[in-house]
């Protein structure tokens, strides 16, 4: 079974694949040659790879090491099945999230203001986290795990998510529940239905002064919508995501009032490839003994 991977993989992450694995690489530019195209298990890490696997005949597995798959899903052919990375970053977006969450909440960036502008002001007065509710969006590997990071904050977290569970409900609860949180955190995946789910109607039901975060992908957001709420003092934002992305150096957004910026990075780790390879490893092994794959894609999730 050939196995295509990006040319800058490090051979160490390969280690262990069963014998009859045969591991090609994509080159980091110009044509993937006929060895590559022939791979029957692909592991895209950028988009010239998705691009190229309608021309894979033999392409049965794609498997991502990255959560969100809309940037691979429009190039996956009939026939093959794909697979996302859950899991693989519950840690380092969990982290992110935490982070944006004491930032906005200890007013952070107004004391890096004032530190450079050498202001000792003894009058200034952070929140605390403590007895705050947050709602998170997409509440899955990564939701679970920001609700433990947060638990001995004090937390009360509400869950939604497409599928109800037990103490999880579904999107329809959403007008209900936003003026109840002090923090939206979003954690979904970009799908038809949740583009742009973040519109002025959302903005307005949400708890004035509210912290709306984002972790999961920027056309979640109308971003007109949220500058003008921004500008009006109704929420504020800790984004890491932007639509567009990356954020023109021109755009408004950089400069709005009560927003706090990261260029995608949450889920940047230098743990990430390893814990990503070591799921393509297990996922090999799987489907080389007929076994259900981990992490099935289905409807964009």
């Amino acid at each position: 079974m050939r196995l295509a991977v990006a040319d800058d993989v490090r051979p160490d992450y390969l280690s262990g694949l069963p014998d009859d694995v045969e591991v090609v690489r994509f080159p980091l530019e110009g044509a993937p040659g006929p060895e590559v195209l022939d791979a029957e298990f692909v592991v895209p890490t950028r988009r010239r790879m998705a691009e190229a696997l309608g021309r894979m005949p033999g392409l049965r597995v794609v498997q991502t090491i990255s959560a969100g798959v809309d940037w691979v899903l429009p190039f996956v052919p009939e026939g093959a099945t794909l697979a996302d990375a859950r899991g693989v970053h519950d840690v380092a977006v969990s982290e992110w999230v935490l982070t944006a969450l004491l930032v906005a909440t200890k007013r952070v960036p107004e004391l890096l203001e004032r530190q450079r502008a050498a202001a000792w002001d003894g009058g200034f007065r952070p929140g605390e986290l403590w007895g705050q509710t947050v709602l998170i969006l997409g509440y899955g590997s990564i939701g679970r795990t920001v609700e433990a990071r947060l638990a001995p904050f004090g937390v009360r977290v509400l869950r939604l998510a497409r599928r109800p569970r037990i103490g999880v409900r579904t999107l329809e609860a959403l007008s209900e529940l936003l003026p109840r949180a002090d923090a939206v955190v979003l954690l979904l995946p970009l799908t038809p239905a949740t583009r742009g789910l973040v519109d002025p109607a959302f903005l307005e039901r949400m708890k004035p002064g509210a912290l709306l975060v984002n972790a999961g992908r920027g056309a979640l957001v109308d971003t007109g919508a949220l500058l003008e709420a921004l500008r009006a003092g109704r929420v504020r934002a800790a984004l890491d995501v932007t639509d567009p992305e990356p954020l023109p150096t021109d755009h408004p957004l950089w400069r709005a009032p009560g927003v706090w910026i990261t260029p995608h990075l949450a889920g940047s780790s230098p743990r990430l490839r390893a814990r990503g390879f070591a799921l393509v490893r297990a996922q090999v092994e799987r489907y080389l003994r007929g076994e259900p794959l981990f992490n099935v894609v289905r409807e964009g999730y």
